[in-house]
């Protein structure tokens, strides 16, 4: 029985790109990938190797209109890779003359006054709605917190930590999801903040053993909602509170 190494993904075809061996049925059923053991290959979800298309070059992250209008334009590959739980994109494969001819459109549309107004225009809104952010999770910080009359000034002084920590646009934190209601995004970003600033976690030498992490997560979170349980009863703070000190560390700290 005749075997040959034939690939088809988008209308792109071509023969005896790879050892069959390494051509599994199905391969190119999808356009996502991970990135290959050299410069001109990618992987496979069922782990085969690919060889990009001749005349096809990898754009790089970073542009999202000219990723995003090279995805539209046709025939492309996505690669991500994957780190612990986070996926990281590595760029957009597709074919050079797609890519510079998308690259002018662009640039002759940003050099225009219009495009330079749209910009400032967005600019302004996202920095408005960035603002109505910051506050409205500091509000919910604040709801979290619930501490007596008495620790007023502390809790105002934890939940300006925590979102000045937390709602930076590009910080990566649980405050910047929008998968769970803001609510809940401000305690754990309470809890995390105070995991890093009022335990030892950040100096631990936690076992590599799965699972072991989350446990002592759980560990230090339940001792912190312990602690600021003892501010919403009012009770005295005592000088040695690590939430004191975090919130007012020496000077030269």
């Amino acid at each position: 029985m005749r075997r040959t190494a034939l690939r088809e993904c988008g209308g792109i075809r071509s023969a005896a790109d790879v050892p069959v061996a390494r051509e599994p049925r199905g391969v190119m059923s999808t356009s996502v990938f991970s990135p290959g053991s050299s410069d001109a290959t990618v992987r496979a979800a069922n782990g085969a190797e690919v060889k990009v298309p001749a005349g096809w070059v990898l754009l790089p992250p970073g542009d999202a209109a000219l990723t995003r209008r090279v995805k539209e334009a046709g025939d492309h590959w996505v690669v991500q890779e994957r780190r612990g739980r986070k996926i990281f994109s590595r760029g957009v494969w597709a074919p050079a003359a797609t890519i510079e001819r998308i690259r002018g459109d662009l640039a002759a549309e940003r050099s225009t006054d219009a495009y330079a107004r749209r910009q400032v225009s967005a600019a302004k809104r996202r920095d408005r709605v960035q603002t109505e952010y910051v506050g409205d999770f500091r509000e919910a910080v604040l709801a979290f917190l619930a501490f007596d009359g008495r620790h007023a000034g502390l809790a105002r002084a934890l939940a300006d930590a925590v979102t000045a920590h937390a709602t930076p646009v590009g910080s990566g934190t649980v405050a910047r999801t929008e998968r769970i209601p803001i609510e809940r995004r401000a305690e754990a970003a309470v809890i995390a903040w105070m995991r890093h600033q009022t335990t030892a976690y950040d100096s631990m030498a936690i076992p590599r053993v799965k699972g072991r992490r989350r446990e002592v997560r759980r560990m230090l979170a339940a001792r912190s909602k312990e602690l600021l349980a003892h501010y919403r009863r009012g009770e005295a703070a005592a000088v040695s509170c690590p939430l004191l000190q975090a919130l007012n560390p020496p000077r030269g700290r």
